[in-house]
């Protein structure tokens, strides 16, 4: 996705040759150009699925079954998020990979627990520093008073 206004996705498919750690990229699309996306079997885990762009049918294959889902969920997601008029169709992809509780949705939710967490941990902590200070101020006027009275004395 670039960072441009308006942004634009890209699909783009790599390959890593064996005994290599770099990938070639083999072919690449817009994102406004995706029309289907298969994962041929919802009963079965297996790492292949297919998509169909406006002019081309590309047949895929993950690295394993479970980073299929991975990147079908962030393909639905980035379809959702960056397609407004022709989404494309998800066919024959588990109703959880694309559903409610996604690894993104889980993700989110994580970290909207965690800055929950942290904002009200700061506020305890304000609270205990704003008590601290009163009771500082409270000290600092009773070792004025001391000191002013052991002055006249």
């Amino acid at each position: 996705v670039t960072n441009k206004k308006p942004a634009q996705a890209y699909i783009t498919k790599v390959k890593q040759f064996e005994g290599s750690t770099s990938f070639v990229r083999r072919t690449q699309w817009m994102l406004e150009q995706l029309r289907q996306v298969n994962g041929i079997d919802p009963n079965r885990d297996s790492p292949e699925f297919d998509l169909l762009f406006e002019n081309a049918f590309d047949q895929w294959v993950a690295s394993t079954a479970s980073e299929k889902c991975t990147f079908i969920q962030v393909l639905h997601h980035t379809c959702q998020r960056y397609l407004t008029d022709k989404k494309p169709e998800f066919i024959n992809c588990q109703s959880k990979i694309i559903g409610g509780n996604s690894i993104l949705h889980s993700a989110a939710d994580s970290v909207t627990s965690a800055v929950q967490k942290a904002s009200q941990a700061l506020n305890e902590r304000g609270e205990r520093l704003g008590r601290a200070e009163e009771k500082t101020e409270e000290l600092k006027n009773s070792a004025q008073q001391f000191a002013e009275t052991a002055h006249k004395v």
